[in-house]
């Protein structure tokens, strides 16, 4: 049954919406020209200003209506504040430059990303492509005011809402292009807009304040004006269903409460289990491609029935085609993998649902997302597949002040920007997720520590085992060639090793009975030996272990305690040659070694 609307407020009609669109068409053309005459030049943001001490923050919460009916047009406002904060976050501004809303952003159109969100016009929220803006440069005005800022252009909301800045008179509202939020400041200034899962905040740094107090607000609304009252909610539960705009009088109304979405890249089977069980219908899971269909395992995810799923095959296969070409190593490659996470964390972003309000993100895509912004206003976990950047490096750097002659451990370190963007993204992520032992031990608490994921064992001929060791990589000093070829000085074995990458000559190996290796000799080795200093997914290792062949190994490869591993508590050449001589002293069986 149609409802009225409150005293106070008329309700809209068709003929008011269409004068209103043909008064701000002209009201924009105007603007239009006065800034050709008067040109505000745009800012990119710099870092001149990082570390200039703080004058003024202020922040708002962004989830403040969370009914089924009205959470799609908060969501649609959180996205667009996301799209806004990446465009203005980092900018700074010379003695007498204005900040200008518009200058900034410009159209908030759907090709950019805008989507649609809750717009106070005329008294009413409504839906509209890139509403909710108002709350950023409410913020902005605030925080402008705080800070002692000259504020040249300000225009208030046409309703206050009780309990609102609008009420204290210090918001700020916005409409392209001709009701702008324009500031100053006689000091060059910083400023920084952030989400964070739950609150938008804005910054504004400088190297010191502004020696004159701010001039007074330019304003269109007198003051004294009454507080009247707020809307009774946006256009999809304000309970006027006769008015045009309402969903009743067009389509179904769109209610939701957000879902998951997962964003993943190669398949480990823990992580399969794990995001398994915390699927709920409705959830969206990204994946690289469809590993069954094209017969890759190292993609072959299998999301629930449930599960709406999408992939990048085209980027997925282009990006495989372009790493044949890549050595198998060294910094040409390193930096492709990066650039490859990247491409795939931008594409995973832009077809996120503004609903999403809950990500599972892989580590790799992790940083990227965050410098994107794809992160804000959302929680996440993150599976952990590896150290972080900074840990990664400081650990390659240890190995290379040990190894000064490699020409491996040194030869590639990411953007230190990357780093701080994972770092920034880790400390604000709600779970980490991971089976790597060394890794959740790093993060302490923080940390949700899986099992690993056995593999089945294989039938293996109750015959003698044979002499050789299986080293279940490539010889680099990263994976403790060079603390193993020292070890086993002295020692009558054989080592057989699986990768092809090797360390320029002189080889570490040099002298020592050994050859390639294929997969076959792990189920006859005497046992698998992996000194590295960076192992992120001991797969071989854990193989050998299920089918009853020993394992000596760094605490650093993460794995859980076993009957048959020997773990040394870092790569060192002595404590490696005493627990190999240990092995090698025993005489042991497969059949034996299968039934202990």
């Amino acid at each position: 049954m149609p409802t009225s609307p409150p005293p106070d407020r008329q309700l809209p009609t068709r003929r008011a919406a269409l004068l209103f669109c043909g008064k701000t068409t002209l009201l924009q053309a105007h603007r239009s020209f006065l800034d050709l005459r008067h040109p505000i030049a745009r800012q990119a943001p710099a870092q001149a200003l990082c570390s200039a001490p703080l004058l003024a923050e202020a922040s708002a919460e962004l989830w403040n209506h969370q009914s089924s009916t009205e959470f799609p047009l908060t969501a649609g406002k959180v996205q667009n504040l996301r799209i806004a904060c990446q465009r203005l976050h980092g900018l700074e501004f010379q003695p007498g430059h204005p900040f200008s809303f518009w200058k900034q952003l410009g159209p908030t159109t759907s090709r950019k990303g805008y989507t649609t969100g809750r717009e106070l016009r005329e008294g009413c929220l409504v839906a509209n492509i890139g509403g909710g803006l108002c709350q950023l440069s409410n913020l902005l005005y605030a925080t402008a005011l705080d800070a002692g800022l000259d504020i040249v252009e300000r225009h208030p909301h046409s309703r206050m809402v009780p309990g609102s800045l609008a009420e204290a008179d210090r918001d700020a509202t916005v409409f392209w292009n001709y009701v702008d939020l324009r500031f100053k400041s006689t000091v060059a200034f910083r400023l920084e807009t952030s989400l964070s899962a739950t609150h938008l905040t804005v910054r504004i740094k400088a190297p010191r304040p502004q020696p004159l107090p701010a001039s007074p607000a330019p304003t269109k609304q007198p003051e004294g004006s009454p507080v009247r009252s707020s809307p009774s909610g946006d256009c999809l539960s304000c309970g006027m269903t006769s008015c045009f705009r309402h969903p009743s009088a067009n389509d179904s109304p769109n209610t939701s409460t957000g879902h998951t979405a997962f964003l993943l890249d190669s398949l480990w089977p823990e992580f399969q289990s794990w995001c398994a069980q915390h699927h709920q219908r409705g959830d969206r899971w990204f994946l690289p491609l469809d590993g069954h269909r094209w017969r890759k395992p190292n993609y072959a995810w299998s999301p629930p029935e449930s599960a709406l799923t999408r992939h990048a095959t085209r980027l997925t296969l282009l990006n495989a085609f372009q790493n044949r070409r890549l050595p198998p190593q060294g910094a040409p490659r390193q930096r492709a993998l990066l650039n490859r996470d990247a491409e795939l964390a931008a594409h995973y972003s832009r077809q996120l649902d503004p609903q999403a309000r809950h990500l599972i993100v892989a580590q790799n895509l992790l940083p990227h997302l965050w410098r994107l912004g794809t992160l804000g206003g959302r929680t996440f976990d993150v599976l952990l597949t590896r150290w972080p950047l900074q840990q990664l490096q400081e650990r390659l750097d240890k190995a290379a002040r040990h190894h000064p002659h490699s020409t491996t451990l040194s030869d590639f370190r990411a953007d230190p920007h990357l780093l701080r963007a994972e770092q920034e993204a880790l400390a604000a992520a709600a779970r980490l997720v991971t089976p790597h032992r060394a890794i959740a031990a790093h993060f302490g608490n923080r940390a949700l520590l899986l099992d690993w994921s056995l593999p089945t064992p294989e039938a293996i001929s109750p015959a003698h085992p044979g002499s050789h060791l299986f080293f279940p990589a490539s010889p680099l000093g990263r994976k403790g060639i060079y603390e193993l070829a020292t070890a086993l000085q002295g020692l009558n074995t054989e080592l057989r090793i699986l990768g092809r990458a090797t360390e320029d000559h002189p080889s570490p190996l040099a002298g020592l009975p050994h050859r390639p290796a294929t997969l076959a000799d792990l189920s006859t080795a005497r046992a698998l030996v992996l000194p590295a200093w960076i192992e992120h997914q001991p797969r071989l290792a854990l193989r050998a272990l299920a089918n009853g062949v020993p394992v000596i190994a760094t605490a650093d490869c993460g794995l859980s305690e076993h009957p048959l591993l020997c773990q040394i508590e870092e790569p060192n050449a002595e404590h490696l040659h005493t627990a190999l001589s240990r092995l090698l002293s025993r005489p042991t069986s497969l059949k034996d070694k299968r039934a202990s």
